[in-house]
């Protein structure tokens, strides 16, 4: 796949879900339906995918460079097979050597790490797009203090990948509150998601990228984001396609009992 890629930014839901559906009853087949029409509508398996992942957090922009990463657990309280599960997609070290680069070309903190393994916002999304695990995959690291222009920068950076046949992720929420969830989440997560999508899907790319810079003050920006890690991601998706317009792929109005939950492409799908 040589065409230029859009971006995406995902809402991967929670925990290990794809292994448990027994337990969850349906609660992420809309979820997990968007997934699998993000994969069929590229047209094809990109050469790789670059997962920047909220879950990953670290003092630069950190790429994960082993030929065969293990598993990252990064979860409690969920049933005892859930530790045991493996995506056994293979990294590609030429395309972290080349991300790598990029980011330092842009004078981006960068460095590289050999024993990460894929994190759950990375392979729990990657189960339902490519569930043969055939299609190598790279995780980012966000970066601590979650700064957003230097994520825009960083995607800024990544963008020439989108032109190597390699799918740019921004894996998160768009809603991550832990402590209020459920019918509680609903007003907040409500108003956060209209104005996400108003600043993301109708809004020139000027003043889209400004109101991400400032996207503390959007409504309900602290309650529905206390912390930001799931929410950084947007900002390396949206700085990879920086000019180009955006899609809402996904949309829930009662997620986890009453989050409302949004997924975005940036740009357009090969022809």
């Amino acid at each position: 796949m040589a065409k230029c890629l859009p971006t995406y930014f995902i809402s991967h839901g929670g925990g290990p879900w794809p292994y448990m559906k027994a337990e969850t009853g349906g609660m992420f087949d809309r979820l997990e339906a968007s997934l699998v029409a993000i994969a069929r509508e590229l047209g094809g398996k990109p050469r790789a995918v670059l997962v920047v992942t909220g879950h990953w957090e670290a003092p630069a922009f950190t790429v994960q460079i082993a030929a065969r990463p293990g598993m990252v657990y990064d979860y409690s309280g969920f049933p005892p097979h859930t530790y045991e599960v493996v995506y056994p997609a293979p990294g590609e070290p030429a395309l972290a050597a080349r991300a790598g680069a990029l980011l330092r070309a842009a004078g981006l903190p960068t460095a590289e790490d050999a024993h990460r393994g894929f994190d759950h916002g990375t392979f729990t999304p990657l189960v339902a797009m490519y569930p043969a695990a055939d299609v190598p995959v790279v995780q980012v690291s966000v970066v601590a203090g979650y700064d957003p222009e230097l994520h825009l920068a960083a995607g800024r950076a990544l963008a020439p990948l989108r032109d190597e046949g390699v799918l740019i992720v921004g894996s998160g929420l768009s809603y991550h509150n832990l402590r209020r969830m459920g019918p509680a989440a609903q007003a907040p997560s409500r108003r956060f998601d209209a104005w996400l999508q108003d600043s993301l899907l109708t809004q020139p790319p000027a003043t889209r990228t400004a109101r991400l810079r400032a996207w503390e003050a959007a409504p309900d920006a602290r309650a529905c984001h206390p912390a930001e890690d799931h929410l950084i991601p947007l900002m390396a998706a949206v700085g990879a396609a920086e000019d180009e317009p955006a899609a809402l792929v996904y949309h829930e109005e009662a997620f986890f009992g009453g989050v409302v939950a949004s997924s975005f492409r940036f740009g357009a799908v090969p022809a």
